[in-house]
């Protein structure tokens, strides 16, 4: 079995770089919006609580269930 494929390599890396568990790393250059730069990705408030759930999920936010909408913008920027 190959090496699990990352979709955007250069996030990857420069995760990595930051001191990122592999793990981690490839998780948040997976998500559905890794790589988009220059504020193409919508902005976290106009998401739903539950696409901000799945999100927080994919990076590994802890505590996410316990979460409003306004506490998942905020630990999602913050992570």
């Amino acid at each position: 079995m190959g090496k699990p494929r990352i979709k955007n390599e250069d996030q990857y890396e420069a995760l990595r770089d930051k001191g990122y568990s592999k793990e981690k790393a490839a998780r948040i250059a997976n998500t559905p919006n890794a790589g988009k730069k220059g504020g193409k990705a919508d902005p976290y408030e106009e998401w739903t609580k539950d696409e901000l759930y799945d999100q927080a999920k994919n990076v590994g936010i802890d505590g996410r269930s316990k979460m409003n909408k306004r506490e998942l913008i905020s630990a999602l920027r913050n992570n």
